[in-house]
């Protein structure tokens, strides 16, 4: 017997999660991913995209998939954030300068007259910066 371990909005999600645990020695199946192919307005109504494993398999099942792997990779594969130009920091995220006005003049005039640029936050000093073009 099957049993649903998990709901996941796009098919991708839930291909990925199927190819750890099938990596891992645990079979799993997708369920619904061609309805949800042909129409993805229906994926809230069928509840989402279900990955499902034997009933024997499901706590082990959701152990690997509540395990946190970002650490591991990120020693394996290193960190590519760049430094703040204020601070220094690495804390940083990517920000979209702009976008905000664009979307307002985009609502009241239908055409967006300011310009989205990309951007960077520091989450140590809170500086947003523009990033340089390369």
């Amino acid at each position: 017997m099957l049993v649903t371990i998990a709901r996941y909005t796009y098919p991708y999600e839930a291909q990925i999660a199927r190819a750890l645990l099938d990596s891992e020695g645990i079979r799993a199946f997708v369920a619904d991913e061609q309805t949800i192919n042909m129409q993805w307005l229906y994926s809230d109504a069928l509840g989402g995209v279900r990955l499902q494993v034997a009933a024997e398999d499901v706590e082990r099942a959701c152990q690997l998939l509540a395990e946190d792997r970002e650490a591991p990779l990120l020693e394996q594969e290193g960190e590519d954030r760049p430094a703040c130009p204020v601070c220094g920091s690495r804390n940083t995220a990517h920000h979209l300068i702009g976008r905000r006005w664009a979307f307002l003049m985009f609502l009241a005039i239908d055409f967006p007259l300011f310009r989205v640029r990309d951007g960077l936050r520091c989450h140590a000093c809170g500086a947003i910066t523009e990033r340089p073009r390369h």
